[in-house]
């Protein structure tokens, strides 16, 4: 079957003919031309506003790379038309395969975007013969499509949180999607300031805005502010994660400090390496871990009593009503407050200080939560290590968006992946 065959078959375009198609050396290296002409009564189309428009003149033969066949790389060789536009003057043709100074055509701009989801940019450009930068405007302009025409109609529930992409405490903060019908990546922005989510809302619009029903987060000053501004009838929900990282921390602070006591008074170093004994869920540990554990509740220690109290608390999450859940935690409260645990009670005054928020947990039956966030938090880490950090905002927005945005692709005839 000719190769000509299979582009009629599986990218015909109107107005325009395959004339040949050639196998010729490029720097010692194969490549497949393809040769296409314009149709005798072909019909010519400005390139801004695709009205149809009398010729003006013809520029010089250029190649826009196509997808590889049989690791051969294949360009299309056509021979510009400029056109007279009553609107934007003499301006280069539309071409349905490619667009404005683009040396890719649309269709290998879709090729590589998706092998960009699974394989580093730097790899991709590697495989395919071309250089990185063209794998980034494949993607951008793939990304620019989609955030053209994804549908941001009917979304009910939100979850907004941050992750750190640089050294010295830079931060994104990022806003995903978590209805059941679809999670996906709705906004970047830079930092994590009031100003950071408030970007978000103007975006998002008022109308929506005032259609969302839940909104998941952590207890960042910034963000609740902004929350109760922007969409104060959404139900605000303290994320169980983050509610209890705020508890393991309390946990491992408390055992450095009783470390260094232990080490000052010359006593036996019995929480050295002991960090993910006390931190580690229980029904995750080993046997040899459980059995250590067993012997450290022996002794009367501090880091012991914080995680007999964490694990206390996590009884408040069984409770279905919140009458009784309130009754429970006040009784905790009052626990936490009488003992000497000084870090544990800076967790216990944050959530007494945000007890309506944490009470929120009862209206929703635990029907959402953050822990959909947490793990695309993990994979816009993954993305940046993946491409070992980014140099540019710019550049890492458009991945992030690329891997976790759900975009829509341009519709093709044929589909080449």
């Amino acid at each position: 079957m000719l190769v000509k065959t299979i582009l009629n078959f599986c990218h015909k375009f109107n107005s325009f003919i395959y004339q040949n198609v050639t196998l010729q050396q490029d720097h010692q290296n194969p490549v497949i031309i393809v040769k296409i002409i314009a149709r005798a009564n072909g019909k010519k189309f400005c390139s801004i506003c695709q009205r149809q428009c009398p010729g003006y003149d013809r520029l010089p033969p250029r190649r826009f790379q196509f997808i590889p066949i049989w690791g051969i790389p294949v360009f299309f060789q056509y021979a510009v038309r400029r056109v007279n536009c009553p609107i934007h003057g003499v301006v280069a043709e539309y071409l349905p395969w490619a667009k404005g100074k683009s040396h890719l055509t649309e269709v290998f701009k879709i090729y590589l975007s998706q092998w960009a989801k699974h394989l580093s940019w730097y790899k991709v450009a590697e495989l395919f013969h071309v250089q990185w930068y063209h794998v980034f405007e494949a993607v951008k302009s793939i990304v620019e499509y989609g955030l053209q025409y994804r549908d941001l109609t009917n979304i009910k529930a939100l979850g907004i949180d941050e992750i750190q992409y640089r050294l010295g405490h830079v931060y994104l903060t990022l806003v995903y999607q978590l209805d059941t019908h679809c999670r996906r990546l709705l906004y970047i922005s830079k930092d994590r300031t009031t100003k950071s989510l408030l970007r978000f809302f103007r975006y998002f619009g008022t109308a929506r805005n005032a259609a969302l029903e839940v909104i998941c987060c952590d207890m960042w000053k910034p963000y609740l502010k902004v929350i109760r501004k922007k969409a104060p009838q959404a139900i605000n929900l303290l994320d169980r994660f983050h509610i209890m990282k705020k508890f393991n921390e309390a946990i491992d602070n408390t055992r450095r400090q009783e470390i260094k006591q232990l080490e000052h008074d010359g006593q036996e170093p019995l929480l050295k390496h002991s960090r993910w004994l006390l931190l580690k869920n229980k029904d995750n540990q080993k046997e040899s871990e459980l059995a250590r554990l067993k012997v450290l509740l022996r002794y009367n220690l501090k880091s012991v009593k914080s995680l007999l109290l964490r694990d206390a608390f996590q009884k408040f999450w069984s409770y279905r009503t919140r009458y009784w859940a309130k009754k429970f935690f006040d009784q905790w409260l009052s626990r936490v407050n009488h003992s000497n645990l000084v870090e544990l009670k800076k967790v216990a005054k944050t959530l007494q200080r945000h007890e309506e928020l944490l009470f929120n947990w009862f209206k929703l039956n635990d029907h959402y939560s953050n822990s959909i966030s947490e793990g695309f938090n993990n994979k816009a880490k993954l993305t940046i290590r993946k491409a070992f950090g980014f140099k540019q905002f710019e550049t890492i927005e458009i991945a992030l968006y690329h891997q976790l945005g759900d975009l829509p692709l341009p519709k093709l005839t044929h589909e080449f992946f």
